[in-house]
């Protein structure tokens, strides 16, 4: 039964038209989905959570520490109660008071932290997008490589179906038949091919989606998007404007604040917490029996001045300049590099959509129309059938690249503001 049923997939997977059962998808829905389900968009999602943890992790004071010393138990601690032992009880109360504003600078090193998590959650939103986007490219490509390649294929049958019926009229000799039912059935394996990428296709977008049970009827449904290059200005005014605003350069600097403060909490570990205390002492026995104390504790900074603590905490504040830096630099190169390939891909389209589509058609034609006549050779219309078949996908791959060129020149200009992600409330304790 189970070989049955899967055969049965099979069949109906080769029969069934491309768009069947399809769910057409456009990429703005797309876009929505990596936003509220990506799992690397969630996973830093949680780590924004992780971070306002820390920071009431960071917000707490000491908590003080009871304790209770029984003391002069010997062989003869008296008759009576056991109020009335000659046991020494003491029941002590000391609590940690720290100096040097070191609460304070926890808690702005753990905001910062959080402002840099944050930060990160929308790079790995813009990152995702590209690869969605890129994805959904590569859907579009697969699906209209299967349609050229489906309408190849029936060409071909056309031409195959008039080389047999010329052959039986006398006017084509079997070896030029030979060659039509060659080039027909390189079509068919060339489509089924297609058919394989088109499925790998939709199952990578739908992984990016989290969506991968209905991976097999995803369709995209959006058109080709409109060829147009940045002019030389506009890239200028990109590199002044967005560099700053991208997600990954606030996080470096986010990144920058909080190295800031916990420099600045290393160097108070210098100022001495003290601890104070309090007790209360029963001894029965002696006058007066009970007695109240106090006392107050302090360390020397005799074997640790924290001088290493002080000097990592510095070391990670210029790494985290350096981090900065580096993402100033990745973000300019982005965007110089993306308008480059975008002129690039835009030119490059631009001459098949001009020309060199619809000269390749109309002389597919011509020569289909002249065999079907017997006014031409079939090896001229086998020419003319790979000349359209070969323009047809390089204007797909130009459309292709363009659209990529496109997705990556967008993500480039991506700001932090472009596509906010919310950290999910925390609940508070007991709530």
């Amino acid at each position: 039964m189970y070989r049955f049923v899967l055969s049965l997939v099979v069949f109906l997977g080769s029969v069934l038209p491309i768009n069947a059962l399809s769910r057409d998808l456009s990429l703005a829905e797309a876009e929505q989905l990596v936003t509220k389900a990506n799992r690397d968009v969630l996973a830093a999602r949680r780590a924004i959570e992780a971070a306002n943890a820390g920071i009431l992790q960071a917000d707490v004071r000491p908590n003080p520490v009871v304790s209770y010393n029984a003391a002069s138990i010997g062989s003869h601690i008296g008759p009576g109660t056991v109020t009335d032992k000659r046991i020494d009880n003491t029941f002590r109360v000391d609590q940690l008071i720290e100096r040097g504003n070191k609460r304070e600078l926890r808690v702005e090193a753990a905001k910062g932290l959080e402002r840099a998590a944050l930060n990160d959650a929308g790079e790995v939103l813009r990152q995702q997008l590209l690869l969605a986007r890129n994805a959904y490219t590569d859907l579009q490509q697969a699906q209209g490589k299967a349609e050229i390649l489906s309408g190849v294929t029936d060409l071909f049958s056309r031409t195959y179906s008039a080389a047999q019926t010329r052959l039986k009229a006398g006017d084509l000799a079997s070896a030029d038949v030979a060659r039509v039912q060659v080039d027909y059935e390189r079509a068919q394996n060339e489509f089924r091919v297609a058919q394989a990428e088109l499925a790998r296709a939709q199952f990578a977008l739908a992984f990016l989606l989290a969506e991968e049970a209905a991976a097999g009827t995803l369709r995209a449904s959006d058109p080709w998007p409109v060829a147009a290059a940045p002019e030389p200005g506009e890239v200028a005014n990109a590199m002044a404007q967005y560099i700053e605003t991208r997600p990954d350069v606030l996080a470096a600097k986010a990144r920058i604040e909080a190295t800031e403060k916990l420099r600045d909490l290393a160097r108070s570990q210098r100022t001495r917490d003290i601890t104070v205390g309090a007790q209360f002492e029963r001894s029965p026995g002696t006058t007066p029996a009970n007695s109240i104390g106090f006392g107050v504790s302090v360390p020397l900074l005799i074997g640790n001045d924290f001088s290493g603590d002080i000097r990592r905490a510095e070391v990670d504040h210029y790494a985290a300049m350096d981090a900065l830096e580096k993402a100033r630099a990745i973000a300019a190169t982005d965007i110089a590099r993306a308008a480059s390939d975008l002129r690039a891909a835009a030119e490059r389209r631009g001459r098949y959509d001009g020309s060199l589509l619809a000269a390749a058609q109309r002389s597919a034609d011509a020569a289909e129309f002249a065999f079907q006549r017997g006014a031409t050779s079939v090896l001229e219309v086998l020419d003319a059938r790979r000349t359209l078949r070969a323009v047809q996908l390089e204007a797909l791959a130009a459309r292709t690249d363009y659209a990529k060129a496109l997705n990556a020149w967008r993500s480039s200009l991506a700001t932090a503001g472009s596509a906010p992600v919310q950290a999910n409330p925390i609940p508070q304790p007991g709530k």
